[in-house]
């Protein structure tokens, strides 16, 4: 019996659908594994269909082409090393979520996931079965644990595997991010290992998937919890890591420890990650917005050029009587120092046209937020038409605390395909151009230096829709909103929970209704870049008709 194992970890980007191509990654990863002298190639949690299907896993159609599609690959990989790689399977008339091992030329084990996660992001239980807690498989004489996922979270199915005979654990896992997750995930797997004493191997997903972003961060941990190897955050890889086995039962060879980003450089990569495998997965490759020369779009069209390149970002400019000069100038500095394509497309005579149609059904009337509307909902035509015209995405540019109490104008500045902002609240906004501003990396397309100039960060906002507006004439001062939000949405507290939290009971209970009637805008808004455990879609969700309010 050996007592060296070679294992090739794929930390590779899969397509949810892309059943031929998710394929192709894996061939392309077991030939690496091959080329290596590896032992097993494993690949992520349901890698072969994409993750999170939702309910396209349960299309009979489609379910059926991916476990035929595995069939073929342990026919193609048959001389070489064993595969693992993640996959629906059926049992009768029952769907799982499985972790197939491919070992000469067949089908040689497979596990069916036993805990389902049905929370945040997930609906397993809609989805699957859950299956039993079985022992472990062998692969070259030495026998591999694979909890999967969320059974690593778990006590039970760990410490069954050690006690069947196990030499070390192997999680497959289709792990979304949110800020600080990889904290969750070393201090869960630490606790795999000292109950069970085996090493294991945390393999994660990687790619942006809707509004969900798999991070990577794929770890290995030695007896005792010590980290032997950590792949890095955010960055597709391929790594080979060595056990050997000695007196004491098997251990990881040390490799290669990748840095761990702050989290503010975290939440910048996350959202670059997803805009481009939003675009890349759903056949666009340019983009459009709106630049304001307010924060929010000087902080999209970044992440924009970071994500796809000066050459696929268009800026548009669409100014009002209402625009102050120093907008103009910093929004066009900002694309300047971008390298993106700037048009300036003012908006008065079509306001004007759009006011004198109306003006019959107005008459009579003082003008309000309809009037100021206008201007929003024109901007959104105009931006939808040259999106038709000329085939780019439009990115709506509205931050949490924007998407959470409404302050957005459906059908105007809402207008668009994703939202890279739409989880960072205001206050995160401002920290992160300055984290930008002062930070480069190499996965950046964008230049490096102070491309958001700092007047636009040290401006007060404003929406630009009346003279002298600003956005605290409406709502609270944004650290106040933000506090309270945190409280709201993120802890899910109360109206007493924000007094205690030294924040005046007004002040929560506004921001509690506007927090209430917007749904109807979010269920209608974008998708966005998830960065935290409470985004707007999966995470919450509340009904558009509500009459309840915190009596407290």
């Amino acid at each position: 019996m050996s007592d060296r194992f070679r294992l090739t970890l794929a930390q590779l980007n899969p397509t949810v659908g892309d059943i031929d191509g998710n394929a192709a990654q894996a061939r392309t990863a077991w030939e690496a594994g091959k080329q290596a002298g590896a032992n097993l190639v494993a690949l992520p949690e349901m890698f072969i269909t994409g993750y999170n299907t939702q309910d396209l896993v349960m299309k009979p159609a489609f379910h059926q082409d991916a476990i035929a599609t595995i069939e073929t690959l342990a026919r193609e990989c048959a001389d070489g090393p064993a595969m693992g790689i993640g996959g629906p399977a059926l049992e009768g008339a029952s769907l799982y979520n499985a972790y197939y091992i491919l070992s000469g030329g067949k089908i040689s084990a497979c596990i069916l996931k036993h805990h389902l996660p049905n929370e945040t992001v997930f609906d397993e239980e809609r989805l699957y079965e859950s299956g039993p807690v079985t022992g472990p498989y062998t692969v070259d004489g030495v026998r591999i644990g694979s909890p999967i996922c969320e059974d690593s979270w778990f006590e039970d199915v760990a410490e069954t595997l050690a006690e069947t005979g196990a030499e070390f654990l192997l999680v497959p896992n289709g792990s979304p991010y949110y800020r600080e997750k990889l904290a969750v995930r070393h201090q869960l797997m630490v606790a795999r290992v000292v109950e069970t004493g085996l090493p294991l191997i945390y393999l994660n997903l990687l790619g942006g998937q809707d509004d969900q972003v798999f991070d990577g961060g794929t770890f290995a941990l030695n007896p005792g919890g010590e980290l032997a190897v950590q792949m890095p955050l955010m960055k597709e890889g391929i790594a080979h890591i060595d056990l050997e086995r000695g007196p004491d039962g098997w251990r990881i060879e040390k490799g290669d420890l990748a840095p761990i980003p702050d989290a503010h450089e975290q939440d910048y990569h996350a959202m670059v990650l997803a805009l481009r495998d939003y675009m890349r997965k759903t056949g666009f490759s340019k983009v459009l917005l709106g630049l304001s020369g307010g924060i929010d779009s000087a902080l999209v069209a970044t992440v924009a050029v970071d994500a796809l390149g000066a050459q696929n970002v268009r800026c548009v400019m669409l100014p009002s009587e209402y625009t102050a000069d120093i907008s103009l100038q910093d929004a066009q500095t900002l694309a300047e120092n971008l390298g993106c394509r700037y048009d300036f497309v003012p908006i008065a005579e079509g306001r004007e046209a759009i006011t004198n149609t109306l003006a019959p059904l107005f008459e009579g009337t003082e003008p309000n937020v309809t009037e100021e509307n206008i201007q929003s909902r024109l901007r959104g035509l105009l931006l939808m038409a040259i999106s038709n015209k000329f085939g780019e995405m439009l990115l709506t540019t509205g931050n949490k605390s924007e998407v959470a109490v409404g302050y957005a104008t459906i059908y105007g500045d809402m207008s668009g395909g994703y939202n890279p902002l739409k989880d960072m609240y205001k206050t995160r906004v401002f920290e992160t151009c300055r984290w930008r501003n002062e930070q480069h990396r190499d996965w950046m397309q964008g230049p490096g230096g102070e491309v958001i100039p700092q007047r636009i960060i040290d401006r007060p906002p404003s929406a630009e829709l009346a003279p002298d507006q600003k956005d605290e004439d409406s709502l609270p001062e944004y650290a106040v909103l933000d506090g309270i939000l945190e409280i709201l949405v993120d802890q899910d507290g109360s109206i007493a929970d924000c007094v205690a939290a030294g924040y005046d009971r007004d002040d929560a209970k506004r921001v509690e209704h506007l927090l209430y009637i917007s749904e109807y805008k979010r269920f209608q808004s974008a998708p966005g870049t998830r960065l935290s455990k409470r985004a707007f879609w999966l995470d919450r969700r509340y009904p558009i008709v509500n009459r309840w309010r915190d009596p407290s």
